[in-house]
């Protein structure tokens, strides 16, 4: 996914004991935050390019403001609010800016829904009179301001609203939203899942018109949880849910105009079992711009809709032997022309088409990977962008002109840099790290990327794990089934090549992304260092069907997920335990979700080379998982039976020899535990001894108090017994 802001974050490990040269450290004080990776705060760029505004929070005082900042200095230069002086609440939560900068959007109470839906009661600050008006009594979702701010328009209850600021009139646009039945504006759960997005309604430019998709999902099955609670009777968590082969959601899309209050819908053309994975409003306010995927994903057309007839027009087609995959990176310039990012020349790169849909020109080209756009100056006439150009574990920030000449590199230091650009592309703050170098911040002149500031470093982390010895994380390249494969590996700091140590392997190896990269610590790596410490070695390979190394090396699994990519770990295993330093009966592998999936095979199908595997959160078979991203990878299981069932972990149950730890969360939305009860059942018929848990209620990512402090120790505890 991608995100325009910097985000908050604690990077902190969940390890157990950790035994450093004069130190030992717990797991509770690493929890405490004893290895915490300082990030900037989220931050948004005022219009004027100069400024930006962050949102800063008094826990003391339950108070919250938004206050604004100069780029060149850092420096706080006004507030343009602070919750103590509004008398109706005392905090918010967070807060989005109108287009003009004169009202805010406060968001307080939210609640969570899915991964990334939330509800929640919204306020509008008026920044000149600062006055407070509550937008709703009710929570509501994905509030948004017409783009003069005079309206809101919201959903509630699976219907949309207008909210007109002025008069305080609410006007009702649809009326048939029901639960597991019609949804209206938002999506249903395997979109917001899998194309990444939870608004389904967007504002022309004039504020005019609202385009919107309504979801029908009553043929969609329901798939039900049981949550225990803390109540005598457990409750039933119940939703939509299509798994791969099963019928989705018709969608439908409508256009809504404001001053007749009428909607009318649009007839895209003769689809059939189709997405619409993206709607947005052109530069001019009469032409909606719609992406329609056909269910194999590997067919978009984009469409052209004239809001005075709502006539649908394509404009642009792209296919794939594939799939196609879907961004946020579409850009209107002011003649409605547009940029496009593609991998039709087997890599992604940047495309520039005019009002009619005809390429224009390629902007960018090469064998490496556009890896994020982040947009497009017009005074410059420049697209800023990541790629991928020196080396796949490494990101650089460029410059280009929209005509493909003057590239310019941003960015200096080798490893992995990210940017945020100031709203008039004069500034970027550049986020850098590298695996010898914490997350460190800079403010940098856009035109040529010459440093302006230092902003935030971590040396004080470093500072604090020199006393530990922690051993380096060594990346390499090691060659496996005729690819050169990009790995790491950590050994233990007082590692001697004579002697034999144990091989933990992590993946996951999923379609198109990346476990080795030049970057620093994350989460598990202190967990590692931890098992280095206890003697073991810990190694990353990413194998085939992983991404930012071209097309046909990351396509090569479809029709056959866990194929590919288990023979690699295999191979890698082998070649590991070929290592005069590396014990080959001592070989264990692990992950979660998509690594839990592989986890399993690898000990399955590779029972003659792993002793050990955990699996947490696995897929066990992709007929249990949904429609969107299995599909997209595998057809469905009436095409493709032999690759669903060839490659399924519980359809090898019997080759099992090795030691294995499987794990699951009881209210997993995502990756239901149905695959580990399935799994337990199967191993069971088998009579193959295993161990495995269940954590209460627990959703995918398995955490809340002291769940991933218990997690991992069991974890390690299975580690240092079976390994």
């Amino acid at each position: 996914m991608k995100f325009s802001k910097i985000l908050v974050g604690l990077l902190i490990a969940a390890t157990s004991t950790i035994y450093a040269q004069d130190k030992e450290i717990s797991l509770e004080e690493i929890y405490d935050g004893t290895f915490r990776q300082e990030y900037l705060q989220s931050l948004q760029s005022l219009d004027n390019g100069k400024e930006y505004v962050v949102l800063n929070r008094d826990r003391n005082a339950n108070t919250s403001s938004i206050d604004v900042y100069s780029y060149k200095s850092g420096e706080k230069v006004r507030s343009l609010l602070n919750s103590k002086d509004l008398s109706e609440i005392s905090g918010f939560q967070g807060f989005e800016l109108s287009e003009n900068e004169d009202k805010i959007l406060l968001s307080t109470n939210m609640e969570q829904i899915y991964r990334r839906s939330s509800r929640g009661i919204y306020y509008i600050y008026d920044v000149e009179d600062k006055t407070l008006t509550k937008l709703s009594d009710n929570k509501v979702q994905e509030p948004t301001f017409s783009p003069d701010a005079s309206k809101v328009a919201y959903v509630f209850e699976n219907n949309i609203y207008t909210y007109d600021i002025a008069s305080g009139e609410e006007t009702q646009v649809t009326t048939d939203g029901k639960k597991n039945k019609l949804i209206n504006g938002v999506t249903d759960w395997v979109y917001e899942e899998e194309f990444a997005f939870v608004r389904a309604f967007d504002w022309n430019k004039t504020g005019t018109h609202l385009a919107y998709l309504k979801f029908d999902e009553s043929e969609v099955p329901e798939f039900s949880m049981d949550m225990f609670g803390q109540d005598l009777y457990p409750s039933q968590q119940v939703f939509k849910y299509p798994k791969a082969g099963e019928a989705n959601s018709e969608v439908s899309l409508y256009t809504y105009e404001l001053a007749a209050e009428e909607s009318e819908k649009v007839e895209l053309g003769d689809y059939e079992d189709f997405y619409i994975p993206r709607i947005k409003w052109t530069q001019d306010p009469e032409i909606l711009s719609v992406q329609v995927l056909n269910r194999h994903q590997n067919d978009l057309d984009l469409i052209f809709v004239d809001a005075e007839d709502n006539e649908a027009e394509v404009v642009m087609n792209e296919t794939d032997e594939a799939y196609i995959d879907i961004t946020n990176n579409l850009t209107f310039l002011e003649d409605n022309s547009f940029i496009w990012t593609s991998e039709k020349d087997g890599w992604n790169h940047i495309y520039l088409y005019d009002e009619d849909g005809q390429l224009e020109n390629q902007v960018t080209e090469g064998n490496w990977e556009v890896t994020d756009y982040y947009g497009y100056d017009k005074d410059s006439k420049k697209i800023f962008y990541q790629s991928t150009e020196n080396g796949s574990v490494n990101r650089d920030v460029y410059s280009i002109k929209i005509n493909g000449k003057n590239k310019t590199r941003l960015t200096e230091k080798e490893g992995m840099n990210s940017a945020d650009f100031s709203a008039d592309y004069t500034y970027f703050i550049n986020s850098y790290t590298s695996t010898e170098t914490p997350y460190e911040f800079t403010l940098h002149n856009a035109k040529n990327g010459k440093l302006v500031r230092k902003i935030k470093d971590n040396s004080a982390l470093l500072e604090k794990e020199a006393a530990y010895n922690f051993a380096p994380k060594e990346l390499s390249t090691i060659e496996v089934n005729g690819n050169e494969l990009n790995m790491w590996m950590i050994k233990p700091n007082d590692f001697d090549e004579n002697k034999e140590y144990p091989l933990l392997m992590f993946q996951y190896s999923g379609p198109g992304s990346q476990s080795v990269s030049n970057s620093y610590f994350g989460t598990n790596d202190y967990w590692y260092q931890l098992l280095a410490n206890e003697g073991y070695i810990i190694a990353t390979v990413d194998g085939r069907g992983t991404g930012f190394k071209g097309a046909d090396f990351k396509k090569v699994t479809q029709n056959e997920l866990g194929k590919y990519e288990v023979e690699d770990q295999i191979a890698a295993a082998k070649k590991f335990g070929e290592m005069d330093y590396i014990d080959e009966n001592r070989i264990g592998i692990w992950g979660w979700s998509y690594g839990g999936f592989m986890s399993s095979n690898a000990i399955l199908k590779g029972n003659d080379t792993f002793s050990m595997a955990i699996a947490v959160a696995p897929v066990i078979s992709w007929r249990f998982y949904d429609t969107i991203y299995t599909e997209r990878y595998m057809t469905t299981p009436q095409e493709n039976p032999s690759g669903y069932d060839e490659n399924s972990p519980i359809n090898h149950v019997e080759k099992l020899k090795g030691d294995y730890l499987l794990i699951h969360g009881g209210g997993d939305d995502n990756v239901h535990l149905q695959n580990t009860m399935r799994m337990v059942e199967a191993l069971v018929q088998a009579n193959k001894q295993f161990d495995w848990a269940i954590y209460p209620d627990r959703n995918h990512g398995i955490y809340g108090g002291n769940t991933r402090l218990h997690l991992y120790t069991m974890m390690t505890d299975f580690i240092k017994e079976k390994l």
